[in-house]
């Protein structure tokens, strides 16, 4: 065991003068409280430390002591449900409310357990070991470490087990034993290893219109919400989180303001989950390292969160890690990069931000695990650009690596449109890929109207600055149907209210169905516009009103009655043609 003393300190980093051989990334103890570190430089026989603990009333010739391994975190069935600080220590459960300097992990919990693998049986490294079931959450795959296979020398009856106790003994190649119990550990800035990355042509359904229709992410890709401040990142990530189809959601709070954080914590245990009636913590992991924490551990939790997202992936599982914010993660990087006497780079950041940012969002992919099967991780991380500047170094860095970038406009916010992702400043790369995934889900139209839809929204911020100079009476009549059709898009589908009980989580069905109706609404109405109607004639419409508000009144399961509003609007327009047939068309 590796022995330093501490010779100088400033915030979390320290130098130590070593007494024996440490290897860079080995975690370390530090002082009697033995406070989690981890080497990040070695010079000769001086050790640089990041600490990631409040290191206040460390004082030169403080002990460090090597542990010999990485940075790790322990994996295994108590994950779920569950809500943990940056480096995996639990916040909620616990005898007492706070995390005390030293806290390694939760108190191992029992689970009934049932082999999967009997005496004799070749286990290969990542194989199920069993299964896992435990009160308020799902059943688990347990998994052997991705580093370690052998032969089963004894497997654990079916019963009651805790995490800690062995599962089995295996036999390894060189001979020695090795026993397995139901969790195992990972070193956090290593990826799990996969028996291979598989494309994807499945998007992640999120349950919001704008981005699910117009900007959609794959299973197992990338994503990027920037946005200004009190643009609606966190309400989104939350929605996000809430409605889409994964099976295991990884929530990061990485530098967020507290009582947001606290909002969090307090609303998630009472939310139901809406594909299966049951409470949405059963298949959510938490990790919460607010602004006020270690500014280190901030920069650790995001590598704990996406090992953890890998662990569940592993399982055969798709996982979304909603990371809120990566900007905050950034300056974590930029803070302790300083107390290394590092040289700045752009934005001063240190000149390792980019590489950071790419390891991070690399590790997000559709994988075949070591133990057979698909499972996935898509990342969707928000980014706090100062001033809402998307020029600066976290954005457009991050825009080298994300297939979807959903760009919060403040002026949209402050209009109270949410989600407030501007459709003309987002984006995503390959989404015609989707089309034969639309068609199954039975809109076949998907392509054609999306590009219709987009294409009518960049005509409407044209039309726009020519209006407030002439004034939109002056404008052609086929300008004003522009202008109607384009708000009608944006009143009728952009918008979603994430409080409704109805529109919060909108299905593929229904977004398909609500498209056809707009999409049929703008052909008809350019129909008559050619016959000679007048916009104002057709924004007199009853049916325009139902249109606008048929996210917020017709649900899920009542699809039914966007054709029946169609049916009403395809009426509407013939009895407008017969009435405009009798008279003469209008100068403009």
């Amino acid at each position: 065991m590796s022995r330093a003393s501490i010779r100088w300190i400033s915030g979390p980093v320290l130098r130590a003068t070593a007494s024996g051989p440490f290897a860079m990334r080995e975690a370390v103890h530090v002082g009697d409280a033995r406070l989690l570190g981890e080497v990040v430089r070695i010079d000769g026989d001086e050790i640089v430390v990041q600490v990631y603990e409040d290191t206040t009333g460390f004082r030169p010739g403080t002990a460090v002591v090597g542990t010999g391994a990485p940075l790790s975190i322990p994996l295994g069935p108590g994950l779920l449900g569950n809500i943990f600080d940056g480096l995996l220590r639990p916040l909620a459960g616990a005898a007492s409310a706070f995390v005390h300097p030293g806290m390694r992990r939760a108190e191992p919990r029992a689970f009934a357990f049932v082999p999967r693998i009997a005496v004799g049986d070749v286990v290969p490294p990542g194989a199920i070991l069993g299964e896992a079931t435990g009160e308020g959450i799902r059943p688990q795959a347990c998994l052997a470490p991705p580093d370690v296979g052998g032969v089963a020398l004894s497997v654990a009856p079916a019963g009651e087990l805790r995490e800690d106790a062995t599962a089995c003994t295996l036999r390894l190649a060189d001979g020695s034993t090795r026993e397995l119990s139901l969790a195992h550990s990972w070193p956090v800035r290593v990826p799990r290893p996969v028996a291979r990355r598989v494309s994807s042509l499945t998007p992640l359904v999120t349950g919001q219109r704008v981005i699910d229709s117009l900007f959609p992410v794959a299973l197992g890709g990338k994503a990027a919400v920037p946005g200004g401040f009190g643009t609606g990142k966190t309400v989104l990530l939350e929605a996000l989180a809430k409605g889409c189809n994964a099976d295991v959601i990884v929530y990061l709070g990485c530098g967020e303001r507290g009582n947001e954080m606290a909002g969090v914590l307090d609303e998630f245990p009472g939310l139901t989950d809406p594909r299966t009636g049951r409470p949405l913590m059963e298949r959510t992991v938490i990790i919460a390292n607010t602004s006020n924490m270690p500014v280190a551990a901030r920069e650790a939790s995001i590598y704990s969160a996406i090992t953890v997202a890998e662990y569940f992936r592993d399982q055969g599982l798709g996982v979304a890690l909603m990371a809120d914010s990566t900007s905050r993660w950034a300056e974590a990087l930029r803070e302790v990069s300083g107390r290394f006497g590092e040289l700045p780079g752009e934005g001063g950041y240190p000149a390792y931000l980019s590489s950071r940012i790419a390891d991070f969002y690399e590790r997000a992919a559709v994988v075949e695990p070591l133990c057979g099967g698909t499972g996935s991780v898509t990342v969707i991380g928000a980014i706090s650009p100062p001033s809402g500047d998307f020029s600066e170094p976290v954005t457009s860095h991050t825009k080298r690596y994300v297939k979807a970038f959903w760009a919060l406009d403040v002026k949209r916010a402050q209009a109270r449109f949410y989600p407030a992702i501007h459709p003309l400043q987002s984006y995503a790369e390959g989404a015609e890929a989707f089309a034969p995934w639309w068609t199954a889900e039975g809109n076949s139209e998907w392509t054609a109207l999306r590009r219709r839809f987009l294409t009518l929204l960049d005509e409407e911020a044209r039309l726009e600055r020519m209006a407030r100079i002439i004034g939109k009476d002056a404008l052609p009549v086929r300008q004003q149907l522009t202008l109607l059709c384009a708000s009608l898009v944006n009143e009728a589908f952009l918008r979603q209210s994430a409080l409704s009980e109805i529109d919060r989580v909108c299905t593929p069905a229904r977004q398909g169905a609500m498209m056809r109706v707009l999409g049929r609404f703008i052909e008809l109405a350019e129909r008559a516009v050619a016959s000679g109607t007048h916009p104002d004639a057709i924004a007199a419409l009853a049916c325009l009103r139902p249109l606008q508000r048929m996210g917020e009144e017709i649900g899920d399961g009542e699809v039914g009655r966007i054709a029946a509003l169609q049916a009403d609007m395809e009426r509407e327009f013939a009895s407008l043609a017969t009435r405009e047939g009798g008279g003469d068309a209008p100068d403009r």
